[in-house]
């Protein structure tokens, strides 16, 4: 009996290692999965000798914008700019290391008047340039003379998602979403490959400043969008039909992709847009003597 009793213990036993062993081996499967599903992009050498030139591209804009039921003149510019940036926090690295995440980072900056008080907003977003992953970060702030508002976007196992407000209702919010495509991330994809634009049908997080200038609440939509490609001009059409608001951004047809203008239709109509002034490369980050104020001119700012 005692004979019996020992095989039936060592063969639990073995039932038990290989049950682990297959658990075990199904859990790394998983994980592998995890780890390889994002897929590597080649980056042309046309692409490193623009990106990597140790410069900003900077560009103006002739801006019209509805806000309130009105269109507003302003100026809006966009700074795209390659830099390394740390994995966990999440923010930009002030040293080169093996841990690194190389970005293309949109700084977007709009400034016009409501009546007597200005606005001043900003959109920042985070795009990993050495694979097919989903923005890393993408934050927005808006100041006027009511207040300011900021929403924060970071890609971890969810998007996560602080928002701070001085309107009732919105005040003080955290969040997360599941991971979907970001409307603030598409202006990224058109300067590293449009060709990776999505197309058809699918879902999307609206941009930040259309959620905060409309005071609705964070969630996906329904976006069909489109991409024509011109022999010097192409236009991506991004639509909700739901929130009855379209975005269309027309951009050169060839490397490196400059953005020429765009057009946001309104749900009230009136559409907001943007025509281009002037374009320059530069170090800004370098160039903060007043001596370099004349620079500002070469933009028409």
């Amino acid at each position: 009996m005692k004979a019996i009793g020992v095989l039936v213990v060592l063969g639990l036993c073995v039932l038990a290692y290989f049950g682990f062993a297959n658990t075990s081996k199904s859990n790394l499967n998983n994980e592998t999965v995890k780890v390889t599903k994002s897929e590597s992009r080649t980056l042309s050498q046309g692409f490193q000798d623009y990106w990597y030139a140790g410069q900003a591209e900077i560009t103006s804009y002739k801006l019209t914008q509805e806000r309130y039921g009105e269109l507003r003149d302003g100026t809006s510019v966009t700074i795209f700019v390659t830099e390394d940036f740390l994995p966990k926090e999440q923010v930009k690295a002030n040293r080169s290391a093996e841990k690194n995440i190389p970005v293309l980072k949109l700084n977007h900056t709009k400034k016009y008047l409501t009546g007597i008080y200005p606005y001043s907003v900003m959109t920042s977003t985070f795009s990993p340039v050495n694979n097919k992953d989903h923005a890393l970060k993408s934050t927005f702030s808006m100041q006027e003379w009511c207040g300011q508002v900021y929403l924060q976007l970071n890609n971890r196992k969810d998007y996560e998602i602080l928002s701070h407000s001085y309107f009732e209702g919105e005040a003080d919010q955290n969040m997360s979403l599941p991971k979907t495509w970001l409307e603030n991330e598409f202006w990224n994809l058109i300067r590293i490959n449009p060709e990776e634009l999505p197309t058809g049908e699918f879902t999307a997080l609206p941009s930040f400043e259309y959620f905060r200038m409309s005071h609705t609440p964070l969630k996906e939509a329904d976006a069909t969008a489109s991409l024509f490609k011109g022999d010097s001009l192409s236009t991506y059409t991004l639509t909700y039909p739901d929130l009855n608001r379209e975005l269309k951004i027309y951009f050169e047809s060839k490397p490196p992709y400059e953005i020429e203008r765009w057009e946001e239709l309104h749900p009230n109509g009136m559409k907001t847009s943007a025509e281009k002034i002037e374009r320059i490369k530069s170090a800004y980050w370098n160039q903060n003597s007043n001596q370099y104020l004349y620079l500002r001119d070469s933009l028409g700012l």
